[in-house]
């Protein structure tokens, strides 16, 4: 075994070479260790920042074409959808786009054509007047449609969709959920609404007349016609005009969250029987 002093030279003295010797090759080996420690230590970095990157990059291209998370902030959509609910939206629904080209194009490329919107698809949309806003609706009017209003039952093709009033306790159980208070007005009905093949809720104000009638207007082409199931008290197509299917995001699909708050009354309302509903 090597040691760090050598034996005494012929003068008695002990030499300090083999010493020295010895100690530089001990410095070597662990500046050698140190250097080979940093080197695996940066490479497990890299290697940990590029598997970070490429799984945010998976989740923002999914994001950008496959799904996505939205909150309701309005009650243009309730008795279907209550201020608070947070939804998924189903971005492959009508197409499947390029990811990412929707933040850098008017128009998205789109890899995989599907059918366009149908009557009473509730779609995510950019606002026509401000692109910037994301919309919710219902789409009542597809291209080449005529869209009316007469005494609050709606007319499509010179066609009516009745509305039949839901009974008290059903509709009671719904009002129970909505915490703000001009929701609360006696005037206020709930009723089932048939669309085509498709039955949804809406809600009227039965002693508002300023949304009673509406039309005729026809749908032009590539465009559609929208509006919010609470009828009454709805910002829609009735008022700024179509929707272009350009605008379209995707197509609602389901309730993951409802919370409400209001945070100037230090009111926190968690409402769990809504995760999970499928929206039609």
């Amino acid at each position: 075994m090597a040691s760090l002093f050598s034996a005494p030279s012929e003068s008695g003295q002990f030499s300090t070479n083999g010493w020295a010797q010895n100690y530089e090759r001990y410095e070597s080996n662990q500046y050698a260790c140190f250097s080979f420690s940093q080197r695996a230590k940066t490479q497990t970095a890299l290697e940990n920042i590029l598997s970070l990157a490429l799984s945010l990059l998976v989740v923002f291209a999914i994001r950008s074409s496959v799904v996505e998370a939205f909150k309701i902030p309005s009650g243009s959509m309730i008795p279907t959808l209550l201020t608070g609910d947070y939804i998924f939206v189903n971005k492959f629904a009508y197409g499947l786009n390029f990811p990412f080209t929707d933040l850098f194009l008017d128009q998205p490329l789109t890899l995989l054509h599907r059918d366009p919107p149908k009557r009473g698809d509730i779609v995510v949309f950019k606002y026509p007047k401000d692109e910037s806003i994301y919309f919710i609706k219902r789409v009542i009017g597809t291209p080449g449609d005529t869209i009316e209003l007469r005494d609050k039952t709606l007319y499509v093709n010179s066609k009516p969709f009745e509305h039949v009033e839901l009974d008290a306790k059903s509709a009671d159980a719904i009002f129970s959920k909505m915490q703000e208070s001009k929701y609360q007005q006696s005037s206020l009905k709930i009723y089932d609404e048939h669309l085509d093949t498709k039955t949804h809720w809406i809600m009227l104000d039965t002693s508002s007349f300023s949304t009673n009638s509406f039309g005729p207007v026809t749908v032009p082409p590539d465009s559609l016609f929208c509006m919010g199931d609470n009828r009454d008290f709805s910002n829609d197509s009735r008022f700024w005009g179509f929707v272009p299917y350009r605008n379209v995001k995707g197509k609602a699909m389901i309730i993951w969250l409802s919370l409400w708050l209001d945070f100037s009354n230090s009111q926190y309302i968690f409402r769990p029987e809504r995760i999970g509903t499928i929206l039609n």
